[in-house]
């Protein structure tokens, strides 16, 4: 397992869980579109020097809040649209963290415990799924899909693979968007608080195709609409595993 959260902080366990069939479509913007969003104490992590946000939409199963399921609400669908940044800790540790501009599950309670305990911007909609992976062996492809109800229609994130998935190379795009081991989110009052995300490095396919048919603009504002009305600059599913979610920290106000 490569470096974690587990192996810098020790703080407690609030969830676990397993993230599987992660569908990533990854888009350039400029950087001056995210920069009032950046948590104080942060900075933009840049791949190559370019902004990067990413529409991610996975299933999350087996789900445990202190260590209890909760019933009825163990397994899910989730998508999301997040982007990158940096965090230096006192002790000069530079720490890799996702922000989240806006979260979709499908039960508000899911919804609500995100808002109150990290002050995520979770919404919760009605959500369905089609998931053909693993590909069985001999088969032609498979494919994950996303899809949420809003404004009287269903949205939808998908992407279809084919072959074996594969650990992304180090210096790839790939593994700049799955290995950021930390949360980061602005709270009510300015400060940011810093939570820990563990899991072991993913094994990716390339997509060989990719659709996002969604009303950007209604979800995510007309600054991001044109942005996300583009091709992506990568496409690929992860395989995912366990992870674990730990308790956050709030910063100092300085950072």
């Amino acid at each position: 397992m490569r470096q974690t959260a587990e192996t810098s902080d020790r703080r407690g366990r609030f969830l676990t869980a397993e993230w599987r069939w992660l569908v990533m479509l990854n888009y350039e913007v400029d950087p001056s579109l995210l920069e009032p969003r950046v948590p104080r104490g942060t900075t933009l992590d840049l791949w190559r020097g370019r902004a990067l946000v990413s529409m991610v939409g996975f299933r999350f199963l087996r789900t445990r809040v202190l260590g209890l399921p909760i019933p009825f609400h163990q397994n899910f669908d989730e998508v999301n649209l997040r982007f990158y940044v940096r965090y230096r800790t006192a002790a000069g540790e530079e720490r890799r963290g996702a922000v989240f501009i806006s979260e979709i599950v499908p039960r508000p309670a899911i919804a609500w415990v995100a808002r109150v305990f990290y002050n995520e911007s979770y919404r919760a909609l009605p959500m369905r799924h089609t998931v053909t992976l693993p590909i069985a062996p001999g088969a032609g492809g498979g494919v994950a899909s996303y899809e949420w109800k809003y404004d009287g229609r269903f949205h939808r994130l998908a992407a279809g693979v084919s072959g074996e998935p594969a650990l992304p190379s180090e210096d790839s795009e790939e593994r700049f968007i799955t290995e950021h081991y930390w949360g980061y989110s602005e709270q009510r009052d300015g400060s940011t608080v810093e939570y820990g995300v563990e899991h072991p490095s993913w094994r990716v396919w390339t997509a060989d195709e990719a659709e996002f048919d969604c009303d950007a603009a209604a979800l995510y504002g007309a600054e991001l609409a044109a942005p996300l009305g583009r091709p992506p600059t990568s496409a690929f599913v992860a395989e995912g595993s366990p992870v674990v979610v730990r308790w956050g920290r709030r910063l100092s106000r300085g950072g």
